[in-house]
């Protein structure tokens, strides 16, 4: 599933083609994906709309409009991407959403797997209200991650896989976080000593800046929406690297599963 530096990618990508830009149309064929309003009162209420913002809130794509938000949360197989009207686009089978614009494109939603999730909505906070902070928020700070931390039980995995702790990690950027900071992904939130806890600090902000520096992880599904891959795979230090040696002291990196999650540590470098 696409994390914050894939949607961070994918919202600057789109900035350029949408912003300043009015909703002409809007079809749909698949309303599960819808989840507010009805397909009908989406189709009436979309029109006429111009795209005021492009932000990123976590993992949720918030398209700004006049009088409500356009969110979109691509799951594991979504994609947005700008095309001409009536060009074909190699991710075009998929196709479930096409938002026609002002200036003869659309705005398309690709989802092979039919698990993302569009949202037209006047308030934002409906949807992403209850997200922890921003990482990288310039106001997330240590003593603010510190805080967050205090009377925090269980396990540092599941634990930044929390949503309403921290918004925007999973799965990937987790296990990178935890190399960065030398922490066993078991080792008990808790348990963490002052020095500990700056380490996780840094090593959160330092793999998700990372990630965002190389335009996201192309492991499967994800592209920019020019339809480029990013490039972020091919520099994980743990991430889907089971039996490899750790870059850092040679050591094989071992999987084990987490929360029902593969997560990717090295045993010297990350000490339970």
């Amino acid at each position: 599933m696409p994390e914050l530096p894939e949607v961070e990618t994918v919202v600057r990508g789109l900035r350029e083609p949408l912003l300043g830009r009015t909703f002409t149309s809007a079809w749909l064929d698949w309303p599960r994906c819808l989840v507010t309003p009805a397909p009908e009162a989406f189709r009436t209420a979309l029109p006429g709309q111009t795209v005021r913002r492009m932000e990123r809130r976590g993992k949720y794509i918030l398209i700004g409009l006049d009088a409500a938000t356009l969110i979109v949360h691509l799951k594991m197989t979504g994609r947005l991407y700008v095309a001409l009207a009536g060009a074909e686009h190699e991710a075009d089978r998929w196709v479930h959403f096409r938002f026609g614009l002002d200036d003869g494109r659309e705005l398309r939603f690709s989802d092979a797997r039919k698990f993302g999730r569009v949202y037209l909505v006047p308030d934002p906070a409906e949807i992403v209200g209850a997200l922890g902070p921003e990482p990288l928020a310039e106001e997330f700070d240590l003593a603010a991650f510190q805080a967050r931390l205090a009377g925090r039980g269980g396990q540092l995995k599941p634990l930044l896989l929390n949503q309403g702790f921290v918004a925007g990690i999973g799965n990937i950027y987790a296990d990178e976080a935890l190399h960065r900071a030398r922490l066993h992904p078991l080792r008990a939130a808790s348990s963490l000593s002052s020095d500990e806890q700056r380490r996780l600090y840094e090593g959160i902000r330092a793999a998700l800046a990372d990630g965002i520096h190389r335009q996201g992880a192309s492991i499967q599904w994800y592209r920019q929406p020019d339809g480029t891959p990013g490039s972020a795979q091919d520099h994980f230090a743990v991430y889907g690297r089971t039996g490899e040696p750790c870059l850092h002291c040679g050591t094989p990196v071992e999987r084990i599963v987490v929360g029902q999650r593969a997560t990717h540590y090295c045993p010297a470098c990350q000490r339970r």
